[in-house]
């Protein structure tokens, strides 16, 4: 049995992979991370995007998101990967304070936005509610795994499970 090579990003980075033991991983609340993966080449990568606050304008918040799924979408096509094979899944834009904008929201359309634009099928996602989630991606494979945190960082006591009819769907642990 080979050893997992497990990374972990946060806000702002990316990461990618080729080899079947390389795991990524992120927490997010209302961040949005895009898991890509050429399912040929067997390479990906997986991002962690947060909008800037109110403060920017819209173009610079826009700007800075485009820039941040370029640089994943680039790294991947440097390890052998063509985007017009690219595949997404995406997790996380949660609303986490009540009564608070919805950042996680507008981070969701912006990827869906974006995903569209590019012609990058969207294979699932798991967006929006109110609770963090821990993210495992397997860049190789496009396999996902989801659990959903609880209101204080503890993890849920029901675990909720889909079915998967291939390795590469979403998976809810």
């Amino acid at each position: 049995m080979t050893k997992t090579e497990t990374r972990h990003i946060t806000q702002g980075e990316y990461a990618t992979g080729s080899k079947s033991e390389e795991m990524i991983t992120t927490v997010l609340g209302s961040c949005v991370s895009a898991c890509l993966w050429d399912p040929v080449a067997g390479v990906g990568g997986m991002n962690h995007i947060l909008l800037p606050g109110r403060e920017w304008e819209e173009e610079n918040r826009r700007g800075v998101s485009i820039n941040e799924m370029e640089l994943l979408i680039n790294a991947i096509l440097k390890l052998g990967g063509d985007k017009t094979r690219l595949q997404a899944k995406l997790f996380g834009g949660a609303r986490m304070i009540s009564n608070f904008s919805d950042v996680g929201v507008r981070n969701g359309e912006f990827v869906l936005s974006f995903l569209k634009t590019e012609g990058i099928p969207c294979k699932g996602h798991s967006l929006g509610g109110e609770q963090a989630r821990k993210i495992q991606f397997w860049p190789f494979s496009g396999r996902a795994r989801q659990k959903l945190l609880g209101r204080q960082g503890l993890l849920e006591e029901t675990i909720t499970e889909i079915t998967a009819t291939s390795d590469t769907d979403v998976e809810l642990f």
